[in-house]
C-alpha cells in the first residue's frame, strides 16, 4: 500500500487519534502523522510538544513518522510526495465537515485522495476541545487520552 498522511491539530492527542494511527499504520506501508500549525489558532500545546507526544505514542510503530505542517495540507503533501489523506470521523457532523474539506483539497490538487476511517465505538465522543475543558476543571481524562497526555494536561492546568 502507498504512503498515507493523517493530519490534525492533535491538541491534545486522544485515544481516538491513537486508534486511527494504529489502524492506518497496519494498512499502509508508511504513515505520516501531520501536526497542523495554524498561526491563527491558539493551541494549548505547542507544535513541538504535540510532535513529541505523538512520537512517543507511536514509538512502537516503525512505519509511522510525525511532521509539522504550517501551510496548506495539499502543498505539504506535494512536497512529501503523498497522495493519500486519512481523516477520522466520529459521526455525520464530522463526515459533513471532512467531506467539504476533501472536496476543497481535490479542487486544489486532483491527485489527492481522501480515505475516511470511522472511529472505534469506544472513542465516539472524544473531542480534543471537550477533553481540554474537562482537564481545565481537573476532571479525570484518563479514559480519553494516553497516560502521557493526561500528565501533560495536568501540568498545563496546575
Amino acid at each position: 500500500m502507498p504512503k498515507a498522511a493523517f493530519p490534525g491539530s492533535f491538541d491534545p492527542p486522544t485515544l481516538g487519534h491513537l486508534d486511527i494511527i494504529r489502524r492506518a499504520a497496519a494498512i499502509f506501508d508508511e504513515l505520516l502523522v501531520v501536526v497542523a500549525e495554524n498561526r491563527r489558532k491558539n493551541y494549548l500545546f505547542s507544535a513541538r510538544e504535540r510532535v513529541s507526544m505523538l512520537e512517543e505514542l507511536a514509538g512502537g510503530l516503525e512505519n509511522v513518522s510525525v511532521a509539522v505542517c504550517d501551510s496548506l495540507i495539499v502543498d505539504f503533501l506535494q512536497k512529501q510526495e503523498v497522495r493519500l489523506l486519512i481523516r477520522g470521523v466520529r459521526g455525520v457532523n464530522d463526515f459533513s465537515y471532512e467531506f467539504e474539506l476533501s472536496m476543497m483539497n481535490k479542487a486544489l490538487d486532483s491527485r489527492i485522495e481522501t480515505i475516511f476511517m470511522t472511529t472505534a465505538p469506544e472513542y465516539f465522543i472524544l473531542r480534543s476541545s471537550s477533553i481540554k475543558e474537562l482537564a481545565s476543571f481537573h476532571g479525570n481524562v484518563s479514559g480519553m487520552v494516553p497516560p502521557l497526555v493526561a500528565e501533560a494536561l495536568k501540568a498545563k492546568y496546575r
